[in-house]
């Protein structure tokens, strides 16, 4: 069952999907006040008929649906979908928050909740969403070329050339993990998230592939690679791409 109400702030559609009516109508009710068109669903087959009306800007998700679980949903979204993803825990559901930031979530918001706690976490994704959408933007109508440190990488001849307009040999996946970094400046990605927008199936996030490929990349567009201020670590959470070295 999915149902939508409307809000008044524009463009922006919040998605919650939980099995609880009394949570749904809650959060619907809350952020219907706040301006926010809310779509509701109670289960993973009413999030793709929603998903199949119109996309939203963020996804409230349950992690203990029944049948198909908010970790699984939450790994096709981030597979399928470029949104925002919250994921709602149970209290004290530990392991399913980590695995939840693993297989992409942004933020997660354990139940029982403040509801201005949650109205805050989706003004944060949202904030940092709208940003990344921006800058994606910005890029499709500028020249098919982005600054990488010293270099420039051309998105449609895929090729990657140093200041000299030299080409540096990439490799396909070398490639589309640069590109990744590239379209996404300041933002920091798990793994899992590499994986998948790089639709990288055979790379597995647990071992040491991705790393050993951004370790790759390093000595290819670092100055330095064992002090890499373009790529950098996030320890405990990733990788990201600062484009101005300074």
């Amino acid at each position: 069952m999915a149902k939508a109400r409307q809000g008044t702030i524009d463009s922006v559609r919040v998605l919650v999907v939980d099995d609880e009516p009394d949570v749904r109508d809650t959060l619907a009710d809350y952020l219907g006040t706040h301006g926010y068109e809310v779509v509701e669903a109670d289960c993973g087959d009413a999030m793709r008929k929603a998903l199949d009306a119109g996309v939203p800007d963020v996804v409230l998700l349950d992690v203990g649906l029944p049948g198909e679980d908010g970790l699984s949903l939450a790994r096709y979204l981030r597979e399928h979908h470029d949104v925002a993803i919250v994921m709602v825990t149970g209290a004290g559901e530990v392991v399913d928050r980590i695995v939840g930031l693993e297989v992409g979530a942004d933020d997660y918001i354990s139940k029982p909740f403040d509801l201005r706690e949650l109205l805050a976490r989706v003004k944060s994704v949202l904030r940092r969403y709208r940003g990344d959408s921006s800058r994606s933007r910005a890029v499709e109508e500028a020249p098919a070329r982005i600054k990488v440190g010293d270099y420039e990488l051309d998105v449609d001849a895929r090729q990657l050339f140093d200041q000299d307009g030299g080409e540096v040999p990439l490799t396909a996946m070398e490639f589309d993990l640069l590109r990744t970094f590239a379209e996404r400046p300041n933002r920091v990605l798990s793994r899992d998230q590499l994986l998948n927008l790089t639709c990288n199936r055979d790379w597995d996030p647990y071992d040491r592939s991705i790393d050993i490929r951004v370790a790759r990349l390093r000595r290819k567009i670092e100055r330095d690679p064992d002090g890499p201020r373009i790529i950098k670590t996030i320890r405990g959470h990733g990788y990201v791409f600062v484009p101005d070295r300074g």
